[in-house]
């Protein structure tokens, strides 16, 4: 019948607030949770069965049921001690007391006024509880019709007891469901029965439509900024555009302005931020500071894609004084590129323009204006021997090198041959790497030449094996694994120090990076190379065929002294001629996870660089993961590292979660962070406490004064009216100068 539609409608009062909070049932236990309704079996649509101890029939049209009158339809239930129905007006009107119920809603009631013509429907003195999520109340009017519900004199709350943490009780309540929001008129927020906030008016979802207005505001206290305040307004300008617009105010900075505009159309989706803060207060010296950030992805028909990503910044400093949303406080440079990409069947062709603004004391990058590059995806066979042909254009700029314009014109081709079976596999390459530069500069006195032409052709030989066996250890019908490899590389010699670094740098030397075929990140060097590389991995897995255990070890044997890296170009201090390499990973237990890496000079007898995570996971709350990083050079500094993080349940209402850092080599803690978290049923709190030490990009690294930043926050979230996301304690893990990473197999 139409007119339990408008009833249903009183579940969406807290809908929206609930959807993240799914464990909000196992803090109220079973007080606060109603029984789902089931229709009567046997009925069919349309049908209404009516039961009572006595009917009379006024008419032809009328009939009065009394005593223990049973309503039933497909879609709702109403028990009443007398009903009358007049079928010509199309009225029902039944007398308490009344129980409604359906799938969503249960609501007593001492009396039920319905016009089934108009799809209307009023209840008095209304008490209700949903039954999908928490949250009851009462009205002394209730009204229901196509456009929506209307409660007059109203209350909620997600509480369970007569007295309530929290409740609000608004003089009348309007839930659209054509518009998706509700809005209140003359609400009071009451805690424990105490009227401590007044709201002329607000309004709030019922479904996922949006609809401007403002959003929680965020209270923090801390050593930088001191009091701060912030206070989101969100616009909701068209169902495809949006705006976020938020007043920041920092006591000891002044106020910042922060706006974020997101778009979606057929082929664009991204967005542009501002920030803004005409002065700060303590910084008197500097300007006006600002960020600027631009990102969308774009799809131009099935071929075409396009992407932005610019981030710019006023002064050097501006992340580390003022932290962003759109860059992290730790960036030395603000990646700014451009990109159009055609997939075509044979070729993958990428225009590209870039440009890094460097933060802070250091070298400025060249400037990508532009890079055009292009690949063969599908190679033409000759025989069984796979021919590709790689290559690009590039025009790079820099007004502070030595070398501020240079062109590159670089040709691949490339012959391929391969075989794999399941237990082994081979492959061969033969490339011929041929570039030519045109370098424009004050060249006087310098290395570097105007016009290079180089051509080196390189030959790369992989095989890999695959072995397997049955093995008992650790656990019955396992299976052991163990794939060696070796590979030959071989690129003669070429004195390159008449080239310019535009884009190049040295790669990573873990133990994938002893298999690549090249050691710089870009052409500019293409090292010399005459070696084997061997390596193997073993591991372990169970009967269920999960992967407990691997171990993977390898190492480069140079066959002549110029392929020795130390006798080539970049960072020659931190190239090593006998590297050995290798990293493990243990995962004996469904809680426990052990992962660690090393690099290791087995010339110098020295540890290059290692790092070792243990994490234990126990239920949905229980963490701890220790860490420790070393490295002998990082900007001719030695780097070990300490960290740990844990969060672990005091009760099933407390929670307590904490990180620490310490650098081992200046003997010092880098920060220090813990918290503590209440969660009721219907309301939660935090306490926070950090501190940490401030980044100066405009000092070098490694100083002995730092200075730290300790700050104090309290949040509190009344459930039914804020997000799970604003009390997530473990979200708490992922904030500061060092974010909480999971292992990969662990999911919350």
């Amino acid at each position: 019948m139409s007119k339990t539609w408008g009833i249903m409608m009183l579940s969406v009062l807290s809908a929206p607030s609930f959807a993240e909070t799914e464990l909000t049932h196992n803090f109220c236990g079973t007080s606060m949770q109603t029984r789902a309704w089931q229709p009567l079996p046997g009925l069919e649509l349309n049908m209404i069965d009516i039961k009572s101890d006595d009917i009379e029939l006024l008419g032809t049209q009328s009939a009065e049921f009394t005593g223990n009158v049973d309503i039933n339809t497909l879609t709702m239930n109403l028990s009443a001690q007398s009903a009358l129905i007049d079928k010509q007006r199309g009225l029902l009107n039944a007398t308490g007391p009344i129980v409604y119920r359906d799938k969503v809603s249960q609501i007593n009631s001492s009396g039920l006024n319905a016009d089934l013509n108009n799809s209307e429907l009023s209840l008095l003195g209304a008490d209700y509880k949903l039954t999908d999520q928490l949250g009851h109340g009462g009205a002394e009017k209730l009204t229901v019709n196509e456009s929506g519900l209307n409660l007059m004199n109203a209350s909620f709350t997600t509480c369970p007891g007569e007295t309530p943490v929290w409740a609000i009780e608004a003089d009348e309540i309007d839930l659209s469901s054509e518009d998706g929001w509700g809005e209140t008129h003359n609400t009071v927020l009451r805690v424990f029965d105490t009227p401590v906030l007044y709201i002329p008016y607000f309004t709030f979802p019922l479904d996922d439509r949006r609809k401007s207005g403002l959003l929680t505001p965020n209270f923090s206290s801390s050593g930088r900024y001191g009091i701060e305040t912030i206070t989101p307004y969100y616009w909701n300008i068209a169902p495809n555009y949006d705006a976020t617009i938020t007043p920041r105010y920092m006591s000891k900075r002044g106020l910042q302005m922060i706006g974020e505009f997101r778009y979606l159309t057929e082929q664009n989706n991204g967005l542009i931020a501002v920030e803004y803060l005409d002065k700060d207060d303590e910084e008197p010296n500097v300007d006006s500071r600002y960020l600027f950030h631009w990102q969308q992805q774009s799809y131009f028909g099935e071929n075409w894609r396009g992407n932005i990503d610019i981030t710019n910044v006023s002064d050097d400093n501006y992340l580390t004084d003022l932290n962003s949303g759109y860059a992290t406080r730790t960036d030395t440079q603000l990646y700014r590129t451009g990109s159009l990409t055609h997939l075509g069947d044979t070729w993958r062709t990428n225009i590209k323009l870039q440009s890094f603004e460097v933060l802070g004391d250091h070298r400025e990058s060249y400037a990508a204006l532009p890079q055009i590059s292009f690949s063969q995806t599908d190679p033409y066979n000759f025989y069984g021997v796979d021919l590709t042909l790689d290559g690009e254009l590039s025009y790079f700029t820099n007004d502070d090198a030595v070398i501020d314009e240079a062109s590159r014109v670089h040709i691949e081709p490339k012959a391929s041959f391969g075989y794999q079976e399941y237990a082994w596999s081979f492959l061969s390459e033969f490339s011929l790497l041929h570039t030519e530069y045109n370098q424009h500069g004050d060249l006087t006195g310098t290395d570097y030449d105007e016009k290079v032409t180089r051509t080196l052709p390189k030959v790369r030989l992989y095989s890999q094996l695959n072995f397997e066996r049955e093995t008992a250890f650790f656990f019955k019908d396992g299976i052991q694994t163990l794939e060696p490899q070796i590979q030959y590389l071989y690129t003669p010699n070429k004195d390159q120090s008449n080239i310019g670094l535009y884009d190049t740098a040295k790669l990573q030397d873990d133990f994938f990076g002893l298999f690549r075929d090249r050691r710089f990140s870009s052409i500019d060097r293409i090292a010399t190379a005459n070696q084997f590389t061997l390596g193997a991995t073993t591991r372990l897995f169970s009967s269920e065929n999960e992967e407990v255990f691997n171990f993977s070890a390898g190492q480069i044997f140079y066959l002549s002294d110029e392929a020795k890296p130390t006798s080539q170009g970049i960072n020659v201090d931190t190239n090593y001629n006998a590297l050995f390499a290798a990293q493990t990973m243990l995962h004996w237990h469904r809680r426990w996870y052990l992962s660690g890496g090393i690099q290791y000079d087995t010339d110098g007898k020295e540890i290059i660089q290692s790092n070792i995570t243990l994490d234990y996971k126990g239920d949905d709350k229980q963490l701890v993961q220790l860490n420790h990083r070393y490295a002998n050079d990082v900007s001719g500094n030695t780097i070990e590292q300490v960290g740990l993080f844990t969060s672990i349940p005091l009760s099933q209402d407390w929670q307590f979660v904490g990180s620490y850092h310490r650098d081992l080599e200046s003997g010092r803690s880098i920060e220090v962070f813990s918290g503590l978290q209440y969660e009721s049923c219907c309301w939660a709190f935090q306490i926070t406490g950090r501190r940490q030490i401030e980044t100066d990009l405009n000092q070098a690294i490694g100083q002995e004064q730092a200075t730290f930043d300790t700050s104090i926050g309290f949040n509190i979230v009344l459930k039914g009216l804020g997000s799970k996301s604003r009390y997530d304690a473990q979200k708490l893990l992922q904030q500061g100068i060092f974010g909480y990473r999971r292992p990969y197999f662990l999911n919350n």
